[in-house]
């Protein structure tokens, strides 16, 4: 059954929108995101005083999904640069001392299970890392990168061919943008 789908996003007072045909860019006070979006002839996207309204008429499933999907994208733009996302990761060693450190725009993660060559992540500009004791944070206004270098992060240090139970040493991810994992 096909209906009219209207969602109405709200701007806050401090953010500003700019739309395009193919992108959406924001920006705030804590600096600006832009997101590339793929151009549909069914959703509608316009600004209106200080709202963003997505419409479709006569709009299937996959329409309505495409519009929650945007609606989704544009909140996590407007709250990124309202307040970063931040992520925590917990550096995780009993058989040998690791040690983690930055160096211009890569993550060093040096002696992990007693290896000499340092594992390597890199780190996009956009993204501040600082390392405390055994914690890691990453914060961002993108929540797609700040998450995407956080997974890589913790990649970096996945072990193969031996016993998770036995073998725990890595980087975990101990906090997704406010959200307590453990």
């Amino acid at each position: 059954m096909k209906k009219d789908i209207l969602i109405e996003i709200e701007i806050p007072e401090e953010v500003e929108v700019l739309l395009s045909e193919d992108s959406i860019k924001v920006k705030g006070k804590e600096g600006e995101a832009e997101r590339k979006i793929k151009p549909n002839k069914k959703i509608e996207l316009k600004k209106e005083d200080k709202k963003i309204v997505i419409s479709s008429k006569k709009a299937t499933k996959k329409e309505k999904r495409l519009c929650n999907t945007l609606k989704k994208h544009i909140i996590n733009l407007i709250k990124g640069v309202q307040e970063k996302f931040e992520y925590e990761l917990k550096v995780c060693s009993s058989h040998f001392p690791m040690s983690v450190s930055v160096e211009g725009n890569e993550l060093l993660i040096k002696n992990f299970f007693g290896e000499k060559e340092p594992r390597k992540v890199k780190i996009p500009s956009e993204i501040e890392v600082s390392i405390g004791g055994d914690i890691i944070r990453l914060k961002g206004v993108d929540k797609e990168k700040v998450g995407q270098t956080a997974a890589e992060i913790e990649k970096a240090t996945y072990i193969k061919r031996r016993d998770r139970r036995i073998f725990q040493d890595g980087v975990y991810i101990i906090s997704k943008a406010g959200r307590k994992i453990i």
